[in-house]
């Protein structure tokens, strides 16, 4: 199935596991919600975060609907702490990376597992078949209503070392983000370290880190380029991200705004992740300098392509490191609903060793 099909039918999905119904602006309540966004500085905040909440959602509702929106970089937050604030309702809703909240629930971690949604479409697909699961377990383990979810441009490998086969990984101090990464770095040779999004520049700088994980125009929009040499397109996934609600203020809504918001966020999903795709190219134009870009001086990373030979052993090493210590983590029954949605997506399966 095309990707827009997919698109379409996602958004449908996300309105349904909201509430069902089609809803007036006129019947919608008068509402002003108190936002955390992501980083101010990602072209993803520029172009979609900010004109949703500070546009659509007003214009929409006639006004009924407006929004607070403040990011994690204005607020001086990292994001692994996003989710903890709207529980107890210091905000009313939250955007966040999937990875960052995943300490409590591996279920949420394996949305988008390191290594195993190379392909944008497989990412998109897997995000509607696992996403009942993911709406449970933020209700249940972190106390808010999953309202969309979206992607990042894909996650590659950016070093300030020369790095040009998997085997120069080895022994490098890689910045990770969350466990399954740290895993495939583990199984190449490598040191994972925990560094937050906003502090990887100076922890490259210092040597803290002599790699880090990110998409591909992030990279370009946090000046990586200025640190960073060699952009190894290692396709280790698209950084799942979330938009999210205390859940006692989503309850507390009446069902005509609930209808309302439903919509909202089906159309937000459709936009995000026909952006990821467009973003996901720029930001390797961006980064290197061989394609058009069209938010800057682009950068002169080298460009390296893993050999069919790398890419066979790092599908070895997602099999032997990522899925069976995520298999391990979560445990059967939360391994047979991934092996029967995601699993099926993209054609494989999770045996904890």
């Amino acid at each position: 199935m095309r990707t827009h099909n997919w698109l379409v039918a996602l958004a449908a999905a996300a309105a349904v596991s909201l509430t069902a119904g089609t809803i007036q602006a006129s019947e919608v309540s008068k509402q002003d919600f108190k936002i955390v966004g992501s980083w101010n500085f990602l072209t993803h905040y520029k172009e979609i975060e900010a004109p949703f909440f500070t546009k659509t959602l007003p214009e929409q509702s006639g006004g009924k609907v407006t929004a607070d929106l403040k990011s994690v970089t204005e607020l001086n937050l990292k994001g692994f702490e996003v989710v903890d604030l709207t529980r107890k309702g210091v905000y009313d809703i939250a955007i966040g990376v999937m990875a960052y909240v995943a300490d409590r629930s591996p279920e949420i971690e394996a949305i988008d597992l390191a290594g195993v949604n190379p392909e944008a479409d497989d990412a998109i697909k897997a995000t509607q078949v696992y996403r009942k699961v993911v709406e449970r377990e933020f209700k249940q383990k972190y106390g808010v209503q999953l309202l969309a979810m979206f992607g990042f441009p894909s996650q590659q490998i950016f070093c300030s070392k020369p790095v040009e086969k998997l085997a120069d990984l080895k022994g490098l101090k890689t910045r990770v983000y969350g466990s399954s990464l740290g895993d495939l770095v583990q199984g190449w040779g490598g040191i994972p370290v925990t560094v937050a999004f906003g502090e990887v520049v100076p922890a490259l700088q210092k040597g803290v880190a002599d790699c880090g994980i990110t998409g591909t125009l992030p990279a370009y929009d946090a000046k990586w380029r200025e640190v960073v040499t060699h952009m190894y397109m290692a396709g280790l996934g698209w950084g799942p991200s979330f938009v999210v609600m205390n859940q006692r203020r989503w309850d507390g809504l009446d069902a005509p705004t609930k209808d309302f918001l439903a919509k909202q966020f089906a159309d937000f999903e459709t936009k995000a992740w026909a952006a990821m795709k467009r973003y996901d190219q720029e930001g390797i134009n961006c980064n290197t300098g061989l394609g058009p870009c069209p938010y800057g001086e682009p950068g002169k990373m080298k460009l390296v392509k893993p050999s069919a030979e790398d890419m066979k052993r790092q599908k070895e090493l997602v099999a032997e490191h990522v899925l069976s210590a995520w298999a391990k983590r979560c445990g059967e029954t939360c391994v047979k609903e991934w092996n029967e949605t995601v699993g099926k997506v993209v054609g494989l399966t999770a045996k904890a060793k």
